[in-house]
């Protein structure tokens, strides 16, 4: 896949802002692993800023259609947060939610923050996808709430395999175990 300007502006950023580190390091699967992504480390409004340009110009490239942005706690929170801000600043007034991960017992309650799902095409902004745990969760809660799940969409597709016995990539098996696209920034 060709290096296209949002990719080289996204590894640029990944680098400086040193949520993309190379060394030796233990995954929280076991595995070793030549180089670790950190998202958290994206941790300053331009950091974020221009990090959510290069999601908005990825989706746009990918051609995903979409009503409402959905980030899954933690990491996904800030990230579609920040895309949502881009779009607005794009002219483009999106809807965003995303989930608690544990119900709330008063005022509203429930584990669904922000903008009501039903009816509509669901696009879930993550930061990668592991074992595809938080992305599966994601997906119960947008289908229970009657949303459609549109696609997903990371910063890196890191290429681990789903399990020792797959070829695939976790966000490979993910896909195509929900028929939905992932569309990743970049890919290792």
């Amino acid at each position: 896949m060709p290096v296209t300007d949002h990719r080289a502006r996204f590894l640029t950023l990944a680098l400086r802002a040193q949520a993309l580190r190379f060394g030796a390091f233990t995954l929280k699967s076991g595995r070793e692993s030549p180089y670790f992504f950190n998202a958290g480390r994206f941790d300053s409004g331009a950091a974020l800023a221009e990090l959510a340009a290069c999601y908005a110009d990825t989706i746009d490239e990918a051609g995903v259609e979409f009503d409402v942005l959905f980030g899954p706690a933690y990491k996904g929170i800030p990230l579609a947060t920040a895309l949502a801000c881009e779009y607005a600043r794009r002219g483009r007034d999106l809807p965003l939610a995303f989930n608690r991960k544990e119900a709330k017992a008063h005022g509203e309650g429930g584990t669904l923050i922000g903008a009501p799902l039903t009816g509509k095409r669901v696009l879930i902004i993550d930061d990668v996808i592991t074992a595809g745990t938080a992305i599966r969760e994601a997906l119960g809660i947008i289908r229970e709430t009657g949303g459609i799940p549109a696609g997903i969409v990371i910063a890196l597709d890191r290429q681990e395999r789903a399990t020792e016995a797959h070829a695939q990539s976790a966000a490979q098996a993910v896909s195509a175990e929900h028929a939905l696209p992932v569309v990743a920034v970049a890919t290792l």
